[in-house]
């Protein structure tokens, strides 16, 4: 089933794997990432939808930055569906800066975000969920911080009636078919072939098919 609607306005939220490389200086510009594979196939299969997509993702950002310019980057542009991604630097920070978000910190930000949505724009719902690949052998270490903030999404996605795209276990199974470096070359950033994969379950969890 298609979830979309005529006239609809999609905007993408999150760090560097959403705005993979958008020029800010152009609002309307994509990035080179997932959010703009997913436009094309959606405007490929539906021209007759009107969707509008927008890419609002800023590299290095934790749900505390976003929670700093939801208004601005979310609210004041009246999206009707909110696709939320983020997690993987409120993990990474605690490795590299020495400077981490506990759980709980993560999981009541983001229930921040959600309530504003809902509340003041009653926008619909897509939440990926943050993974990490095994490469550099390094990230083996960072599941233990990363695990419980995947959970809270899961929760937070039940709690809102969000949709969900289960990015770790795709990305997961997707290294037993080709090493993990070929879908991220850093465990997190990812290739062209993982911002497809990404792109594909993101069209799933719509119900959309390409045709």
């Amino acid at each position: 089933m298609n979830r979309l609607r005529k006239g609809d306005i999609v905007l993408f939220q999150g760090d560097s794997i959403t705005d993979a490389g958008r020029d800010r200086n152009h609002p309307n510009d994509l990035g080179k990432g997932y959010a703009l594979m997913t436009a094309g196939l959606v405007g490929a299969a539906h021209p007759e939808m009107n969707i509008t997509f927008l890419n609002r993702g800023i590299s290095g950002n934790r749900v505390k930055d976003l929670q700093a310019r939801w208004q601005e980057d979310c609210l004041d542009l009246k999206p009707t569906w909110v696709s939320v991604y983020i997690g993987i630097n409120d993990c990474w920070r605690r490795y590299d800066h020495q400077d981490p978000t506990s759980v709980e910190q993560f999981k009541e930000g983001y229930r921040d975000l959600l309530n504003q949505t809902k509340d003041k724009l009653d926008a619909k719902l897509i939440l990926l969920e943050p993974f990490v690949l095994p490469h550099p052998v390094d990230r083996k270490a960072w599941r233990e911080d990363l695990d419980p903030k995947i959970a809270a999404v899961r929760e937070l996605a039940a709690a809102f009636e969000a949709l969900l795209v289960p990015l770790d276990g795709l990305f997961a199974a997707a290294a037993a078919r080709r090493e993990p470096a070929y879908w991220a070359s850093d465990g997190v950033h990812p290739s062209p072939a993982g911002h497809a994969l990404i792109a594909n379950a993101w069209m799933e969890t719509m119900g959309l098919r390409s045709r």
